[in-house]
């Protein structure tokens, strides 16, 4: 069933694209908007998004002992983000959540939640536990306050009454332009299927490196303490004289070698056109790239000599 929000009927919505096709990508004004958003008011409809939600005794044990996160003693009304990986370290789902002190609910990226309860359900064995897909019931909204800004989980019935509460109304477009100059990336759009948490800067937002073991742990232990990423996330800044911006995928070339990819890009009102590219970790850090023809400098977002500095400390 397409899901289509209710939002998208406020004065002056305008349909996004792809999977955030059922919110709006703004409201009239892609620059306002941003400043509402930085000044502290406002929110953002992520109704689109997948939302789940474990509950049981032994939930915060299981999740813990699955994903990347340190979550056995979580506390009520702490909002954290967790990661569950390939057996090679591969991220395969990013959650950010929070727990009530009786279920824990979380909410990932649009369509992804049907896959995520299905494998969990699966992990489940003789743990107290039940996973639910809970989209249709819980919408997601987020609204600026300190840090990285406040997930809301709304009941999908009263998300109109909530938006009329807590308004104005910013679009995706905004909040993608804020969350790109945040170097903050978002799976499936700047990851691949070979994405390992180091090369993204999920240490230690999503990443608990003092917890006991978990699917994928020993590739993300041995990258941090004895080598360097692969490859390494970096805010690119683009050439705004042709005023437009790379699609999602389009390579990033150096010395006209293909050296990584261009993931989400937006126009910040400040900053001018950016985007969050995954390259290769040798690329010199002052290296000029081109996306399709578009010149773009760098700014660094994960150190590619992380192994190094880690290193001294073991010995």
């Amino acid at each position: 069933m397409t899901y289509v929000s209710p939002l998208l009927g406020f004065p002056g919505a305008v349909a996004g694209d792809g999977i955030d096709a059922p919110v709006a990508a703004h409201y009239g004004s892609l620059t306002g908007e941003q400043r509402t958003l930085e000044s502290g008011d406002g929110f953002v409809d992520l109704s689109h998004r997948g939302v789940l939600r474990v509950s049981g005794p032994d939930r915060l044990t299981w999740l813990h002992a699955l994903t990347t996160q340190h979550l056995e003693a979580l506390q009520p009304g702490i909002a954290t983000a967790a990661l569950l990986l390939s057996p090679q370290g591969h991220v395969e789902h990013a959650m950010y959540g929070v727990d009530d002190g009786e279920a824990f609910t979380a909410h990932v990226e649009p369509d992804e939640a049907a896959s995520l309860v299905d494998w969990l359900d699966r992990m489940r064995f003789m743990m107290r536990v039940e996973v639910a897909d809970v989209t249709d019931e819980i919408a997601v909204a987020w609204r600026p306050t300190s840090g990285l800004g406040k997930y809301d989980f709304v009941p999908r019935a009263e998300l109109s009454t909530y938006a009329a509460a807590v308004g104005p109304a910013a679009g995706m477009w905004a909040f993608e332009a804020l969350r790109i100059a945040r170097g903050e990336p978002r799976l499936g759009l700047d990851t691949d299927h070979r994405t390992i948490p180091n090369e993204m800067g999920w240490i230690p937002s999503a990443v608990h490196l003092d917890k006991g073991c978990y699917r994928g742990q020993e590739t993300v232990a041995r990258v941090h303490t004895l080598g360097r990423p692969p490859r390494r996330l970096t805010l690119l800044h683009l050439d705004g004289s042709d005023n437009r911006l790379p699609k999602r995928g389009t390579p990033l070339i150096h010395n006209e070698r293909e050296v990584g990819f261009v993931g989400s890009s937006a126009h910040h009102h400040e900053l001018g056109p950016i985007a969050l590219g995954l390259i290769k970790r040798a690329v010199p850090l002052d290296a000029v790239l081109k996306a399709d023809g578009i010149a773009a400098g760098q700014e660094v977002l994960v150190d590619p000599e992380i192994g190094l500095h880690v290193r001294p400390m073991l010995r």
